[in-house]
This record gives structure tokens, sequence and C-alpha cells, in this order.
């Protein structure tokens, strides 16, 4: 269990005042494009389809509002870090969550919360997109049948763990490098990489992930997500996981 180490007051201060900043930015619709230049070590990814691509599934303006807002604050939290903690910019997010143990005490709780959210959400936009859905095929559809019960079970399965997350927090199927898969829930924005296991797939379900379009039914978010599921996507990080170069 890692302690909850405060941060520097100037890196607590320069998260919130970048989060604040965020939050009150004018809305952006177009958000294939690349973002803009980051002001430190970190930055968004870029998508590779509009806000409006998930559509009915998952809405436009919870899309614009969960990667400029949410997402962006994230950044630019750990940007505010990086200024007072030179550490944080010589590896990537994924090395940093695996090694959070032996990090400076005033940086883990940053990595733990917006390092999570970054990497966790960097894989979110990844495995989604426009005209997907269906079953999985290929190596990860065996995969599925084999350590999964086959995808009507791991579908109920996965949607009963993300129901069961009690506030906010993450459903996730973690990889080895055999290839083999795991169901795991988070709380939060902790994220497998800080335990060291790679992650396939995972949905977002913290509030802000469906709240505009679903209110509290949590369950009708989840069974409307499979339909933006790009499973070619998910079958691209199998591949690269049993490779051993998956990172976020």
């Amino acid at each position: 269990m890692i302690a909850a180490s405060p941060l520097s007051r100037r890196s607590l201060l320069g998260f919130g005042a970048a989060a604040i900043a965020v939050a009150a930015a004018p809305k952006v619709w177009a958000q294939a494009a690349a973002p803009a230049a980051p002001t430190g070590p970190f930055s968004l990814p870029k998508r590779a389809y509009e806000a409006a691509a998930l559509e009915p599934h998952i809405d436009t303006t919870t899309m614009d509002i969960h990667y400029t807002r949410h997402h962006a604050a994230f950044i630019a939290g750990l940007n505010a870090a990086a200024k007072d903690n030179g550490v944080l910019a010589t590896k990537p997010i994924n090395e940093l969550l695996g090694d959070i143990t032996n990090l400076p005490e005033a940086v883990r709780v940053v990595i733990r919360n917006a390092g999570g959210g970054h990497a966790n959400h960097s894989m979110f936009w990844e495995i989604m997109g426009p005209g997907a859905g269906g079953v999985p095929t290929g190596d990860v559809a065996a995969a599925i049948t084999k350590d999964l019960g086959g995808f009507d079970k791991f579908k109920a399965d996965f949607e009963s763990a993300g129901l069961r997350v009690f506030g906010s927090g993450w459903v996730f199927v973690t990889v080895d490098k055999s290839g083999k898969l795991a169901l795991l829930a988070k709380p939060n924005q902790d994220s497998p990489l800080m335990d060291k296991q790679m992650v396939l797939m995972g949905n977002d379900v913290w509030e802000h992930a469906y709240y505009l379009k679903y209110q509290n039914r949590r369950a009708d978010y989840l069974k409307g997500w499979w339909n933006v599921v790009n499973w070619a996507k998910v079958n691209e990080r199998y591949a690269a996981a049993k490779a051993g170069k998956l990172t976020v």
C-alpha cells in the first residue's frame, strides 16, 4: 500500500491552478486536431476521431469535456509538478507509474492521480472508434474464450465489475507477456501499471464519462460502450503486449 504523501506546496497549487484554468477554457468541438504544444514534458495524445464520432453511444459534449478538460487537467497537473521535480521528465508515464514506490514522496500523489489518469485515458481514447463494436476477432477473441469464458460471459462479468466500482474508477482487462487475460477493477485513477501489469483495454466508470447522457444509469452506459470498442486496435495492443512493447 502506497502512503499518500503530500505534494510540495508549489506543485499542489500549480496542479489546482492548472485544473481551474483548463476547466474554464472555451469548448473546442474538433478534437482530432493536434493538441496545443505542452508547457512541459507531458502532452495530450492525438485522437484519431472527432468528438462527435462516437454518437449516439457517447455524446459529443461528454467527449469534448472529457478530453479537453478532464484529461487536459491531468496533463497540466503533471507539467506543473515537473517544474519542481525534474525526475518526472526523465521517464515515460508507464515507467513512472511502475516505479512509483521509488519516486520522491513529494510526487507520488500526483503520479498516482494525474499520472494514472493520463495513462488510463490515453488507453481509453485508443481502443474506441466510430463504426466499431461487434464481436472481437483474431487472437483477442481466442484469448477471451480461453481465459475469460467466452465473449458473452466476458461482457457480463466486465459490466458487473464496472457496476461494483463504488464511486469512481475503472474496469480493466490486463494481459501478461504470455497473452493471458484477467479482469480487474481499480478505484479512482489507479492504474494496473502501478502493479507492473499491462493494460489491454478498459472502461472509465467515473460519472464524467457518462452522466450527461446516461445520468445515474451506469449499467446502460456499460452496455452501450461495447458499440464503440475498436477490436482491431485491441488486437494491436494484444500483439504489442505479447512482444513486451505495450506501454499505456
